[in-house]
């Protein structure tokens, strides 16, 4: 071929795309596309926009991510984004707008804020990440009744699964259309070596059939937790909060398992309300207390729990020199795993915790937990119940006289 063929081909989407990167044939509605890490969603989805502007079916488009700055990140100026995909394009941060030379628009939304959708008018949208939405019925059902333009309004969805009733919900729906790709399938276009890496560590495991190949994962029978507990308790916004801690589960090395960071709260009403995980692998000593200083002053926390079994007044040391007159309170694993966290797992039953947003890694910890069995230490969820236990201590029997 000559070299304009050549340069034709290299452009051209659907000569290099595989089939489920691909909207499907037929009438639909949403086309929700289910992929592992790295598996090309994000691609799928801006070429679909593209092409939709190009061939002048979209002129008005919702392109909605978890957060207005994931949106932005990934959506608008990734590696695989539509600045990359659709060059024409110019992105206006100031009022959210991508606009194309032909007139199209497309309006950067955050699932966070559902009302502000409302008013909206579209004949096209791009969600990413539908997982990681904070309130995704309420956000989807705002946008559903804003596609009320054209011959036939249309949804692209492009997320990691996860065991959610609303993505549950989603691919019952009438008008739903479905496709999956695992990881390795878009294994030529990532880093050498990524994959092989990945599938060393995680094949097999849960989270690697749930990230890796886009597997929906049910709960857990044996585990303490169960996702219900956490989705019926899921909030936007914490109440007022008379104490909030940040608890921290300090890594034996700086490889492998993460550093476990969570910032909890009790609230003026008795319940718990989970604020943020900062938990992070691959931190130094001085790396994980300068991101727990972050939290301690970001959340205004009243204390520091830290575990002291790796590393003992070390921890604390650690911690006193990141911030000078922070409390920091030193807590020992005397009992095990699964006896600190029951209780702790109790409170969720009742409906006396609520996450303040989403929180997947932690969440995933939580109700893949099986007491029964051992395996790599949940940093997070030790964080999340050495946080808790510190907010709700177990009360311990006081002395009883018996009358005879």
């Amino acid at each position: 071929m000559n070299d304009d063929t050549a340069a034709f081909l290299r452009r051209l989407w659907t000569f290099w795309a595989r089939d489920e990167q691909l909207a499907p044939p037929g009438r639909w509605r949403v086309w929700l596309y289910l992929g592992g890490r790295g598996a090309g969603k994000t691609r799928a989805g801006a070429e679909w926009v593209a092409g939709g502007v190009k061939a002048k079916r979209m002129r008005r488009i919702a392109l909605v991510g978890a957060t207005y700055n994931d949106a932005r990140a990934v959506m608008i100026e990734g590696e695989s984004g539509l600045l990359s995909v659709a060059g024409a394009a110019q992105y206006q941060p100031s009022n959210h707008r991508l606009r194309w030379p032909n007139g199209a628009v497309a309006t950067v939304l955050s699932a966070e804020e559902p009302d502000g959708i409302r008013g909206h008018q579209f004949d096209a949208a791009w969600c990413d990440e539908f997982c990681k939405w904070s309130q995704p019925d309420a956000a989807l059902d705002m946008l559903r009744m804003a596609l009320r333009l054209g011959k036939q309004p249309r949804m692209a969805i492009t997320t990691t699964p996860r065991n959610l009733p609303a993505l549950a919900r989603l691919m019952e729906a009438r008008g739903t259309k479905v496709t999956r790709s695992s990881t390795r399938d878009n294994a030529a276009n990532l880093a050498p070596g990524f994959v092989e890496d990945l599938e060393a560590r995680y094949g097999g495991t849960r989270l690697g059939r749930q990230e890796l190949d886009a597997e929906i994962i049910a709960d857990v029978e044996s585990a303490l937790w169960k996702r219900d507990w956490i989705e019926r308790g899921r909030l936007r916004a914490a109440p007022e909060l008379v104490r909030i801690v940040v608890a921290v589960d300090p890594p034996a090395t700086s490889h492998g398992a993460a550093c476990g960071i969570v910032v909890a709260g009790l609230g003026a009403d008795g319940k718990g309300y989970v604020l943020a995980d900062r938990s992070m692998a691959g931190l130094t000593p001085l790396g994980w207390s300068q991101r727990v200083a972050e939290a301690f002053e970001l959340f205004d926390a009243g204390c520091i729990v830290a575990e002291s079994n790796q590393g003992g007044e070390m921890v604390k040391a650690v911690l006193v020199d990141q911030l000078k007159n922070a409390p920091v309170r030193l807590v020992n694993a005397r009992k095990s795993k699964t006896v600190r966290a029951e209780p702790v797992a109790l409170l969720y039953e009742t409906g006396r915790i609520h996450h303040v947003g989403v929180f997947p890694e932690l969440e995933d910890q939580l109700c893949n937990y099986e007491a029964r069995k051992r395996g790599e230490s949940p940093d997070r969820l030790d964080a999340l119940v050495w946080a808790l236990s510190d907010l709700f201590p177990v009360a311990k029997a006081g002395p009883s006289i018996r009358k005879v």
